[in-house]
């Protein structure tokens, strides 16, 4: 049997467990540096087509589905006026049991951790040391433990510790020059929005968007991106971002990009810098890099869950069928992606008038166009 080391238990880890819980050729264990798994964070994410149907092979589609929703299209708004430019139809791209989804990070966390036997992931251990000799690898934490695996995968998010480990410390990611603000508002406060589908509002230097966290529709998700500077001692100082007064600088920043109703009516406000990669790195052999310690996007193409399901579906694959193709795989579809989201928050952020005049127009041709939306989209989509 084929010992597997997985370091952290975010959504690739926990995913990755879930397929190879069911091979009785491999045993896991998933090592994460915090004491438990938090659930209790309400924060929305989007999945599309491509990883729902890879996480109903492990069950998905018996999630109660007043726990998800299903939007229909996404609605483009201009931020300075109010005015809806146009909407694209995503369930274009959906099959009766595979449709592109909204729902609590926390639920569908749960949901991937719940499926697996308690003893699988082994909290409060934080690696800190990795070496590899004859295809075995040798892990160590800072409990002084020292465990031996015919498999390492790293899993452990932007800021990966095992990565930093294995390259030493020659690949880190890179501020986007841009913050994130979540929060959540109760339907009442959204005004006429249609609440069927995903509202994306387009502004100087920002964006944001409005979803559904579940079937009733009682509370939506709201995510922006804001362009902002920090100096290296701010984006060092993590807890900066957790503070009040950090807080309070951004929503005024805000006060003529959201409208009042919304700004004042948002709960549990959180900023985070955004880092993304701007590198890849291959490990040597039996060692692997899925989610964000593989590639991290910007987030205006919302494919960072998706990414991080679809990468570990193919690593499984490979791993099982002694495959050596994986990484090279995963380059071009990182790199198409990464491509696409850098352009998404260009032309969302858009800020000259004439700019945006004809960004406007073209946008009412192409969300019609069938062949852009199968290269532009189809290509993430589908699998």
């Amino acid at each position: 049997m084929k010992k597997i080391a997985i370091i952290g238990a975010g959504i690739s880890g926990l995913f990755l467990a879930n397929l190879f819980k069911k091979n009785s050729n491999y045993e896991v264990t998933i090592y994460e540096k915090n004491n438990s798994i938090e659930l209790d964070e309400g924060y929305g994410i989007q999945l599309s087509t491509n990883s729902i149907k890879l996480l109903n092979e492990i069950g998905f589609d018996t999630l109660n589905q007043n726990e998800r929703f299903n939007p229909e299209k996404i609605d483009f708004y201009e931020i300075k006026n109010g005015k809806k430019i146009c909407n694209l139809n995503i369930s274009k791209f959906n099959s009766e049991k595979c449709k592109y989804t909204t729902l609590r990070r926390s639920k569908l966390i749960g949901f991937l951790k719940d499926k697996l036997e308690e003893n699988i992931i082994k909290y409060n251990h934080s690696i800190t040391k990795i070496e590899s000799d004859n295809n075995k690898i040798s892990l160590t934490f800072n409990t002084s433990e020292s465990v031996n695996f015919d498999r390492l995968i790293i899993s452990d998010g932007v800021f990966s510790k095992g990565k930093s480990l294995i390259s030493n410390n020659k690949i880190s990611p890179s501020y986007n020059n841009s913050i994130a603000i979540r929060g959540n508002i109760s339907r009442e406060n959204l005004g006429n929005l249609n609440e069927k589908n995903i509202s994306l509002f387009l502004g100087a230097n920002f964006h944001y968007v409005l979803y559904p966290l579940s079937e009733d529709k009682d509370y939506f998700n709201f995510i922006g991106v804001l362009e902002y500077k920090l100096t290296v001692n701010e984006y060092d100082n993590y807890e900066l971002f957790n503070e009040e007064p950090f807080i309070q600088v951004i929503k005024d920043k805000l006060q003529n990009k959201v409208s009042a109703k919304i700004l004042d009516n948002l709960n549990k406000i959180k900023c985070f810098p955004i880092f993304v990669s701007k590198d890849l790195f291959k490990p040597r052999n039996n060692i692997f890099l899925v989610g964000d310690a593989f590639f991290a996007f910007p987030p205006s193409f919302a494919q960072g869950a998706s990414q991080s399901i679809e990468g570990a579906s193919e690593l499984f694959n490979n791993i099982i069928n002694n495959q050596n193709n994986f990484y090279n795989n995963r380059v071009k579809k990182v790199k198409m992606i990464n491509n696409r989201s850098k352009l998404n928050q260009f032309i969302f952020h858009l800020s000259n008038p004439i700019l945006i005049f004809f960004r406007n127009i073209i946008l009412k041709i192409l969300v019609k166009n069938k062949n852009f939306l199968e290269n532009y989209l189809g290509k993430i989509y589908k699998n």
